[in-house]
């Protein structure tokens, strides 16, 4: 008797004729271009350093692209955007020590943000790992520890014949849900060596799917079902699962009202009867949520921005399917379900009973009525206009890439995405530079559509070298750069906080001027003139940059307390 997992495929005649007769000149590195290439990747991204020259080597001698950025942390948001648009494992090459710490931060976004991103890296020599000999350049104690912490797994390699196992096994581990950031470290000497393994010619390493236990989904159509005031939210599993037309259907199906997350943006259409938009961040919708009898949390781990800084406090039954096993009821007891959205959604599906209610729509409709009449009543007609200027000038299929700004941190609650995976920002982890390289990647990924990087001009400046990528390279992204002298928003959380603002203003660069000596047109702007100024931009091939010099106020966010806080 035969079993399936007993069948070996055989090599084809071309395959041994390769295979006995390996090409000249081929290194460690060879063998890890040709394993990613086999796996399906066409694009990596990095920087070259002198232990991991091997594996540049051999870019030369590879059909891969390169995309070689400034600074290691950009190239690993570079990889992070074009991973959460292909859907693919983004390839990051990096080199020991200072080269690879530099991409932490990158990693930890990608990480919390479910981004499949496969960071390659160089080690010291063999002689030296595991406390051997000491003083080579850019030696750590334990580099893998440094990233244990961040990505989803580690996988160092001793020996050649390791390299196509070790990136496979990553490779999978970044594509198998949740998604996430994988970490492979290659000693020098191993990359370096020339070798005599054949050409690597296959390398399909499937991701494991994660569907429901059916026992829980078959208790959670019962509910969801006979529920009186059932409500969704959406996070970002339902876009990354692409799971947004079963996500419509079920919503529909139940008549519930869904409200996405930052990490969500896009996942429903924002102008549907049963939509609730983004404003999680608005006391209204966390009433209306916490008055819901059953409400059903999708790919979202229920953090402290999608709580509403934790003052979310359900009153009904919670049902919640998250990929993410940790995030699993970790703030709020629910019937946790441990899947896939898309597996899951499709499961209930099949089992929920279609409710009667009219009244759902309108129920929707007042929520929003709320919100906008709270944010009219605060006097930020300049933001609301910049935003919808924004807006105007953003192609409908076009991405966005949002840093840690205010105007980034209204489009979380105002911005219709106008589809899913078309918004992403850094809130994930919240660190500051992300949303330039990262629009670089997202271009790299698609060139056919224009990619629009929102920042302030003070996370511009931790990207301002990578204008050298965007020339070099000729992708197709507009730079909106928001110029209010400072951290702005820190200055206004300090302004609240203690009366006045320290460390938050800065001496910047005229960014116009700085752009043209990269060889970028660059064009200020006004809140008037933005909308043309921007479409015009994003409608030149190529890279542009826009400066906007205005200062922007964030909205309140009403508390349990009744008090405005700061958003």
């Amino acid at each position: 008797m035969t079993h399936d997992h007993d069948l070996v495929l055989r090599p084809t005649e071309a395959q041994i004729s390769a295979a006995l007769n390996p090409p000249a000149g081929r290194n460690g590195g060879d063998l890890v271009v040709e394993t990613l290439a086999g796996l399906g990747a066409t694009t990596v991204f990095g920087l070259p350093g002198q232990h991991a020259l091997g594996m540049f080597d051999a870019l030369r001698r590879s059909d891969l692209r390169y995309i070689g950025l400034r600074v290691e942390n950009n190239a690993g948001f570079a990889a992070d955007a074009y991973g959460r648009i292909t859907g693919e494992a983004a390839p990051l090459l990096l080199s020991t020590g200072p080269g690879a710490l530099t991409s932490l931060a990158a990693l930890q976004e990608a990480a919390a943000a479910s981004a499949p991103v496969l960071a390659i890296s160089s080690q010291i020599p063999t002689a030296g790992l595991g406390g051997g000999r000491h003083g080579y350049l850019h030696e750590l104690p334990d580099q893998a520890a440094s990233f244990r912490g961040v990505v989803k797994s580690v996988h160092t390699v001793r020996t050649q014949s390791q390299i196509p196992s070790a990136i496979a096994e990553a490779w999978k581990s970044a594509l198998t849900v949740p998604h996430g950031p994988v970490w492979v470290e290659i000693p020098q000497d191993v990359l370096l060596a020339e070798t005599l393994i054949p050409v690597v010619t296959g390398g399909d390493a499937f991701p494991d799917e994660l569907p429901p236990r059916p026992e829980l989904t078959a208790v959670a159509a019962d509910s969801l079902s006979r529920a009186a005031r059932p409500a969704i939210i959406a996070g970002g599993g339902v876009v990354r699962s692409d799971a947004s037309g079963k996500l419509r259907q079920l919503a529909e199906v139940l008549k519930a009202p869904v409200v996405t997350t930052p990490g969500g943006k896009g996942a429903f259409p924002w102008k549907h009867p049963l939509s609730l938009q983004s404003w999680i961040e608005d006391r209204h919708t966390t009433d209306f949520l916490e008055d819901a009898d059953v409400l059903l949390v999708v790919g979202s781990g229920l953090g402290e921005l999608s709580s509403n800084y934790h003052t979310f406090k359900p009153r009904g039954r919670v049902i919640q399917i998250e990929a993410d096993l940790g995030k699993l009821e970790s703030n709020h007891p629910a019937l946790g379900i441990h899947a896939d959205a898309r597996l899951a959604l499709q499961a209930l599906l099949e089992t929920v009973v279609e409710r009667s209610d009219t009244s759902a729509p309108e129920r929707a409709r007042e929520v929003l009525e709320k919100v906008s009449d709270r944010i009219a009543s605060q006097e930020l007609t300049l933001e609301q206009e910049v935003l919808a200027s924004v807006r105007r000038a953003l192609p409908a299929s076009s991405p966005s890439f949002w840093d840690m700004t205010i105007l980034a941190y209204w489009a979380w609650s105002a911005f219709d995405a106008k589809g899913p995976n078309h918004m992403h920002s850094a809130q994930g982890a919240g660190g500051l530079g992300y949303g330039f390289p990262a629009a670089l990647g997202a271009a790299a990924a698609d060139p056919t559509r224009p990619v629009l990087a929102v920042s302030g001009d003070g996370g511009a400046l931790y990207s301002i070298a990578e204008l050298a990528t965007a020339r070099q390279y000729d992708l197709n992204v507009t730079w909106l750069i928001v110029d209010d002298g400072g951290y702005g928003i820190l200055r206004e959380y300090m302004t609240d906080a203690f009366g006045e603002a320290t460390a938050t203003e800065l001496t910047r660069p005229d960014y116009v001027a700085l752009a043209e000596s990269f060889g970028v047109p660059g064009v200020r702007t006004s809140p008037e003139t933005l909308s043309e100024d921007l479409s015009k931009a994003l409608a030149s091939p190529g890279p542009s940059v826009v400066v906007l010099p205005v200062v922007l106020r964030m909205f309140a966010a009403t508390h349990l307390d009744g008090e405005e806080g700061a958003g």
